[in-house]
């Protein structure tokens, strides 16, 4: 069975949440599991690899960032299957499946791989608001609610991270979002 059947996949509940609804929920909440994977490992990534002269301060950040991400794993693979879903959460379906760029394996000081993982995280954070609206939509306010949550730490740590690079950035436009060193390079290609 493919990863895709099993992300839509539901067994009989008595929640009553109408089933082509919970379909829909359970794919998107799959969705975010496997972006939600894939950033805590490339978190870690960054974590194991970071070095210069803030090396400590971010090592510790990363860790930490990485240890909140991987409760919202649990969370969000939780609530697939209390929906009567099958939570699709292996590395190999996450790496398939995430909304992630690859994390760049060539860079090793801090200010680059709080970039790197200042880029993968607005996008992650702009999924979690869009599936935010979504599942209100489809009338499931307790799926909202948990993606309301990793909304409010997901842009708390994104505010973290951009704190880093914002002094070097503020040069440009008052506080409209310039392209990054790495959103460049990607353009030019």
């Amino acid at each position: 069975m493919s990863d895709n059947t099993l992300a839509s996949r539901l067994y009989p509940t008595r929640i009553d949440i109408p089933a082509q609804a919970r379909v829909q929920i359970v794919v998107l909440l799959n969705q975010t599991l496997a972006a939600t994977l894939d950033l805590k490992t490339q978190t870690k990534q960054a974590h194991w690899n970071v070095k210069g002269t803030d090396f400590y301060q971010l090592h510790e950040l990363f860790d930490e960032i990485a240890a909140e991400l991987e409760e919202y794993v649990d969370m969000v693979a939780e609530r697939v299957t209390a929906l009567g879903g099958y939570a699709v959460g292996t590395a190999r379906a996450a790496a398939s499946n995430s909304i992630l760029p690859e994390y760049p394996f060539d860079i090793l000081d801090g200010k680059e791989h709080v970039t790197a993982l200042a880029d993968r995280f607005a996008p992650y954070a702009k999924h979690i608001r869009e599936a935010i609206d979504k599942t209100d939509e489809l009338g499931d306010l307790d799926t909202a609610d948990l993606y309301t949550e990793i909304s409010r730490t997901i842009d708390k740590r994104l505010w973290f991270l951009e704190a880093h690079l914002q002094v070097a950035e503020i040069k440009g436009e008052n506080g409209a979002a310039g392209a990054t060193k790495t959103q460049k390079a990607v353009a030019v290609r």
